[in-house]
């Protein structure tokens, strides 16, 4: 069986103090071409080391109240990930409870 590669894509477009000004991602595999985003969080496990790696980006024209819209829906999916990584449903509820409490103190609609 032959190994099938994917290959994901990151360009980040830097002022000349190195703040991001431009994001685009692409996945050929996807359909995604150069897309434009405004914030990006990426995390990589380090397995011999045992520790994650983080890239987190965001451009400097990222508006606050979507950044807090962003991370609100990362930690609701992290949530999702972690249940069917481990499939510890009780630890999953207790993140989701932590969600619905982020949401509601940043007063956020639902999404």
């Amino acid at each position: 069986m032959a190994n099938i590669n994917s290959e994901i894509k990151f360009n980040i477009e830097l002022d000349e103090n190195r703040v991001p000004e431009k994001l685009t991602w692409s996945a050929q595999d996807g359909g995604v071409k150069a897309e434009e985003a405004k914030a990006i969080m990426l995390s990589i496990w380090d397995s011999k080391a045992k520790e994650t790696m983080r890239i987190d980006l965001w451009t400097k024209d990222m508006p606050v109240d979507e950044m807090k819209i962003f991370f609100h829906q990362t930690l609701v999916a992290m949530s999702d990930t972690f249940k069917r990584a481990t499939d510890d449903e009780k630890m999953s509820d207790t993140m989701k409870d932590f969600c619905d409490y982020f949401a509601e103190k940043l007063e956020l609609t639902k999404q």
